[in-house]
């Protein structure tokens, strides 16, 4: 069975019918899903969802995007408070995301170094957004020892050589339908140089459909399909990289079974 380690189904794009699609997930082949917050009201949203379904996990954290939530008093107590519950398996999805303008770097930067000492403070694992901005984002993980308590780089999107220095902190890499795309050559590079047991499989839905379902809305049961290319890519069967991203998942995210 595999896990989705990182899945958005709070977004307006499953409200037609969220409760169908999550209950048809078992019979699809995934065992559990770990929504991810972005904003101070996605955190709600996601911990809703984790109490409804006992198979899906939350991240309580901000989005670099969504940073200016966190300007207002008393939203980072509130997002503190929804880290400690005990369905957050992380602090996430938090990050820099440098491809925009907006908000300025600088608020980017200050809320993230809070956020990784949040996780750092409640002993939980962080998942990151990093998207242009690999300086920074190794510069304040160092600076803040978040790597202690391990993690996910989302999305990977770096090449070979950041993600050595990922890895080499002990961090997982976070993989999804971008590897079965035709312009996937970097991450194919990097899948394949990666170890197995620092692999984790996510769809990042409803975006990042994985061929052949590409530009379409994105579910978790697509997901076996990254599965598929992973073990073409490592030359193995889809049965050892779905029992080892299974094994790596509950690991990173301390998931007691």
């Amino acid at each position: 069975m595999i896990i989705d380690t990182h899945a958005h189904y709070d977004d307006d794009r499953f409200d037609e019918d969220r409760d169908e699609l999550l209950l048809s997930m078992r019979e699809k082949g995934v065992e559990a899903i770990v929504n991810a917050s972005a904003s101070l009201k996605g955190c709600y949203d996601s911990l809703a969802l984790a109490e409804k379904y006992d198979f899906m996990y939350f991240l309580a954290g901000i989005h670099p995007s969504d940073a200016l939530d966190l300007e207002i008093d008393g939203n980072f107590d509130k997002i503190k408070g929804m880290a400690m519950h005990n369905k957050c398996v992380a602090v996430g999805e938090i990050g820099l995301d440098y491809y925009w303008d907006e908000p300025e770097r600088s608020i980017q930067k200050k809320w993230f170094e809070a956020q990784l000492n949040l996780a750092n403070e409640i002993n939980k694992p962080i998942n990151v957004h990093s998207r242009d901005a690999y300086a920074d984002t190794m510069d304040i993980i160092k600076s803040t020892k978040a790597y202690e308590n391990g993690g996910i780089i989302h999305c990977f999107s770096y090449g070979v050589e950041c993600a050595r220095e990922f890895l080499d902190m002990g961090f997982m890499l976070g993989i999804g339908g971008v590897l079965t795309f035709k312009n996937g050559k970097k991450l194919k590079e990097v899948v394949e140089y990666a170890p197995l047991d620092q692999l984790v499989l996510e769809t990042d839905c409803p975006y990042l459909s994985p061929e052949p379902f590409r530009g379409k809305r994105n579910h978790s049961g697509n997901i076996k399909y990254v599965a598929e290319k992973l073990a073409e890519i490592k030359n193995i069967s889809v049965e050892e990289v779905i029992r080892a991203t299974r094994e790596n998942a509950f690991r990173v995210y301390k998931i007691a079974r």
